[in-house]
């Protein structure tokens, strides 16, 4: 019986059929394209006699993420030639420069608003996403998620969700419509088993910020010594098509800062396997609240490095810090 990801692959395949198709019959030299029609067709054809997913060469699965990433692959990581190894890691090496440059500025200081982030993949590619977008209206986004997923196939998704929000702020949206048509768009356009959490919020200059939160790890604000936990209210992006959010609406003084963090650093384990939580955060937060947002990221970095005393990074890592100024 097929799998969910069976249909949905399949769904994609064919897709990718007709559209090939059509430009084979548009362009007058369509050789690259009607190879690459013989990829779908041998792809389909794989399905159809229950060998897609399974390596050609030693029949053992195909990696998960690869096969997610790209439904032609046919070889796993272990068959491939010096040349096609040499091309993969060519590609991965092009994904990470490409994804460092869709990252925003890394200290921004925007109409009474302080902004620092560290964004730091487990590999080459990272399925977290980081923005900071300026509108208009003077308003300042800021969004901090993460891509169900590891590697290649969650970097994809992250550059959809980075085209997706800065193609919808400048519509003018309020924060809860511009997340549910995210999130629309989002679950309409991937396979039903891509998700994503996601914190998003809006800055104005006079301290108001409004945040809607989809299913992200709840933010902290940092306040007179206090660092208290703002709850999340939503599913994550992508799990229905027609899901509504609700935002939370706060007044930030000056000395405030929003700690927004993924459960790369929450989640992260000491020699004994003990997670890092967000209640040892929330205690060094209390301690360092006069810190600027640049010190008050490093603090928290050097915390975790302590707990974890030299263990394997397992996941991708992303901490930003909004602090309003004086």
């Amino acid at each position: 019986m097929a799998t969910v990801i069976d249909v949905a692959m399949r769904e994609q395949l064919l897709d990718r059929r007709q559209r090939l198709e059509t430009a084979v019959v548009v362009l007058d030299d369509g050789m690259q394209l009607r190879h690459l029609l013989e990829e779908v067709d041998a792809a389909l054809a794989r399905m159809d006699e229950d060998r897609f997913g399974l390596c050609e060469v030693c029949h053992d699965p195909v990696e998960a993420e690869r096969l997610m990433s790209d439904p032609l692959v046919c070889v796993c990581l272990g068959c491939l030639s010096p040349k096609q190894k040499r091309a993969l890691e060519e590609d991965l090496e092009l994904a990470a420069q490409i994804q460092a440059g869709l990252l925003p500025c890394r200290n921004l200081k925007y109409d009474g608003w302080q902004v620092s982030y560290h964004y730091e993949a487990a590999s080459l590619v990272s399925g977290d996403y980081c923005d900071l977008v300026t509108a208009e209206d003077g308003s300042l986004y800021f969004m901090l998620g993460d891509v169900a997923g590891k590697g290649v196939a969650a970097s994809l998704m992250m550059s959809q969700l980075h085209a997706m929000f800065r193609s919808l702020i400048p519509i003018g949206l309020p924060l809860e419509r511009l997340v549910e048509r995210a999130s629309r768009i989002f679950c309409e356009s991937t396979l039903s088993t891509h998700y994503a959490t996601l914190v998003c919020g809006r800055a104005d200059k006079t301290g108001g910020v409004e945040i809607c939160n989809a299913g992200h790890l709840p933010p902290l604000l940092i306040s007179g010594g206090e660092a208290t936990l703002i709850e999340a209210n939503g599913l994550p992006l992508g799990i229905f098509c027609n899901e509504q959010f609700t935002s939370t609406h706060l007044q930030m003084r000056a000395g405030d800062t929003l700690f927004l963090f993924t459960d790369g650093l929450s989640e992260s384990r000491d020699p004994l396997g003990a997670e890092y939580e967000t209640e040892r955060l929330r205690r060094l937060l209390c301690t360092q609240h006069e810190l600027l947002p640049a010190a008050l990221i490093k603090a928290s970095l050097r915390d975790l490095s302590d707990f974890c005393a030299g263990t394997t990074k397992h996941d991708d890592l992303s901490v930003m810090a909004l602090r309003r100024n004086d």
